[in-house]
């Protein structure tokens, strides 16, 4: 059995890489390069074979249309919806296909970086130094655990190879934009490494107190002794700060508010062949995030109410995973696993009023262990089967169980199918179990928010394999959502409870047409219908109200663009964005009062020209323009939050 390795590091026997027979046809002059994931499965699998939703998206083509948030990446992947509250900087979450903005579970190279409890600002995460994004739609917990509930989003660092090569960018624009990026890259054949440093900030989109300014440190260290070892050691630090002048109802208020949060995160996973059919592997990953919010008084005047909040919190996790990938079957890996995670928090907080300072403090901490196994099979040319389950126990909730199964099948003439079934769960974040101040009480004996769904889609390959359409429709439920109340049933009982539940479906539409050599034109579609079936504790007035829609997720969404690379030396990309009313709360009343967030269309330009090239492209000086919001659209992601106006960026990059 021949041992081959892909761009990660990771290995895999060459006989579970049979595809589907809709992507085994005999390969054309226009046939593309079938992309291997590996966040779907844990091992690096052809995306045809692959039972779930996922979507890849390249480092390279990020960076050649100018895109430096993952967030803003992300806006392209259909079943995603993107929220931005207000200037750059801004808190950021992603919504999957309906669900919450906490059930998206996050990792860098395996490191798993949400708050304990899912939440997640992609604010704080750029494309710097990314060699790719892969994003799996649908229930993860079987491999993940809590988090994965709607999705995964995993960005893998750049690898090196060959003699040292360096590439520096700079970049400045509108509303004070400014961002700087170098990185180093290389290695032979047993050692490879990547290296590189960014900075970025602007002024933001208010006249005072708007600015923002991140620091990315990121590299790569990747051994390969033997053909059956391998090891990858990836780190990843940003420093970020926020500046923002807008109070809770989105008004220009405050000239000294600030966020400041740094994260580190660190993953080294290895393996080793034990022999022809028997692969170990172990993952260790730590994730830090130290940070806060810093409001003093804006001057001696401000005395009255509660003119001051400071805080900070330092959240750490730290993980271990082993796995075994068993090969003893033809055409099928078992996989069995087991992973040991601690979570922390320790905070302080301060209140300042009228009445006197008020400082609390907050410290607790959570294990976690799971036990997992999963069964990739191809018994036949065409049809792909995984098969998986897990039981988690926690030392809060007790024990969990979550499964999935899916199946792709290859009919011929560039058609396959696929369906997928499975369930995942979201943990209780720390403030919901141990929180002890006189407005809040935790509840240790609350359940995981969980879910299940299904989902099936369709493939299309036409004129020789140039024009690739998809349809998807999928199917979720989301239960024991977990709500506040400021009224418990009795004096001394907690302030959460699981009484909530919410419906989620649509359809994903795809296509992808390559009609000539360098030019490229796709679109999606997402038809998204959500419910809330139960409005808890909210009844009475919130974010749930029972028959209505989730909150700042629209029904319809529409992605199209176009990129023409042309003479091997020029770079052109237009992305136009559709974004379909949403519903929203006006939250400076009681009760809160539904809105409705008007749809608004987006088009970004992008585009590069090298202006001297040296012989083989090794070496390059390009210049570079992206446009974001090139009509200057008018609209809000977040109720009363003015989202960025046009924004023009020039650069230049050079390669050497």
């Amino acid at each position: 059995m021949r041992i081959i390795r892909n761009t990660a590091g990771l290995v895999l026997a060459s006989a579970v890489l049979a595809a589907p027979a809709s992507s085994a046809q005999e390969p054309s002059d226009t046939a593309r390069l079938e992309p291997v994931v590996v966040t779907a499965t844990r091992l690096p699998t052809p995306l045809a074979a692959v039972t779930a939703s996922v979507t890849v998206l390249d480092g390279a083509t990020l960076r050649a249309r100018g895109i430096r948030g993952v967030s803003e990446a992300l806006r392209d992947v259909p079943g995603l919806s993107v929220v931005q509250q207000g200037s750059y900087g801004g808190l950021t979450s992603v919504f999957v296909r309906g669900g919450e903005s906490d059930y998206v579970k996050v990792l860098i190279d395996g490191a798993p970086a949400n708050q304990p409890g899912g939440a997640f600002d992609f604010a704080t995460l750029s494309t710097d130094n990314v060699e790719r994004i892969e994003i799996v739609r649908g229930p993860a917990s079987v491999l993940y655990g809590s988090d994965a509930v709607s999705g995964v989003v995993q960005i893998f660092t750049h690898g090196g190879s060959g003699s040292p090569a360096a590439d520096a960018q700079v970049r400045g624009g509108t509303y004070g934009s400014f961002d700087v990026y170098a990185a180093l890259r290389g290695g032979t054949g047993k050692l490879s490494y990547s290296a590189a440093v960014a900075r970025a900030g602007t002024d933001g989109i208010h006249q005072f107190n708007s600015d923002a300014d991140q620091l990315v440190l990121s590299g790569l260290v990747q051994l390969d002794p033997d053909e059956r070892t391998d090891a990858r050691l990836a780190v990843r630090y940003s420093d970020n700060e926020f500046h923002f002048p807008t109070d809770g109802s989105g008004q220009v208020v405050d000239r000294n508010a600030f966020q400041q949060r740094d994260r580190f995160t660190a993953s080294l996973d290895g393996g080793r062949f034990l022999g022809s059919a028997v692969e170990a592997r172990v993952l260790l990953a730590y994730n830090r995030d130290d940070g806060g919010i810093d409001d003093r008084p804006d001057d001696p005047a401000d005395s009255l109410g509660f003119f001051g909040f400071v805080s900070e919190a330092l959240v750490q996790r730290a993980s271990a995973d082993a796995r075994v990938n068993l090969y003893s079957v033809p055409a099928t890996v078992l996989t069995v696993g087991g992973q040991y995670e601690h979570e922390s928090e320790d905070g302080t907080s301060e209140s300042l009023s009228e009445f006197g300072s008020s400082v609390s403090e907050f410290a607790a901490t959570r294990n976690n262990v799971g036990f997992y196994g999963q069964a990739q099979a191809t018994p036949v040319r065409g049809l792909a089967l995984t098969l998986g389950g897990r039981l988690d126990d926690n030392q809060q909730f007790g024990t969990f169980f979550t499964y999935r199964a899916g199946v792709t099948y290859g009919l011929g003439r560039g058609t396959s199918v696929r369906g997928a079934v499975g369930s995942a769960f979201k943990e209780p974040t720390f403030f919901e179990n141990f929180a002890d101040n006189p407005f809040a009480r935790g509840n240790p004996n609350l359940s995981p928010e969980r879910t299940s769904t299904w989902e099936v889609g369709l493939e299309q390959l036409l004129w020789r394999e140039r024009l690739t359409l998809g349809v998807t429709y999928f199917d979720q439920r989301f239960r024991d959502l977990i709500q506040y109340t400021a009224m418990p049933p009795a004096p001394d009982e907690p302030n959460y409870f699981n009484v909530a539940a919410a419906d989620a479906s649509g359809l994903e539409l795809e296509a992808r047409l390559a009609p000539a050599a360098g030019l490229t034109v796709g679109g999606s579609y997402t038809y998204l219908h959500t419910e809330i079936v139960d409005a808890g504790f909210d009844a009475g007035g919130g974010s749930f109200q029972a028959g209505q829609r989730l909150l700042r997720r629209p029904t319809h969404s529409v992605n199209l663009d176009a990129a023409w690379r042309f003479a091997g030396r020029a770079y052109t990309a237009l992305a136009v964005r559709y974004v379909g009313d949403r519903d929203d709360r006006d939250f400076t009343a009681f009760p809160a009062a539904t809105v409705v967030l008007p749809a608004y269309w987006r088009l970004d330009l992008a585009g590069e020209v090298d202006l001297l090239r040296h012989a083989g492209g090794r070496r390059a000086l390009t210049a570079t323009l992206r446009v974001e919001n090139l009509l200057d659209e008018q609209y809000q992601e977040v109720f009363g939050f003015a989202a960025p106006g046009r924004r023009v960026l020039v650069g230049g990059r050079v390669r050497f």
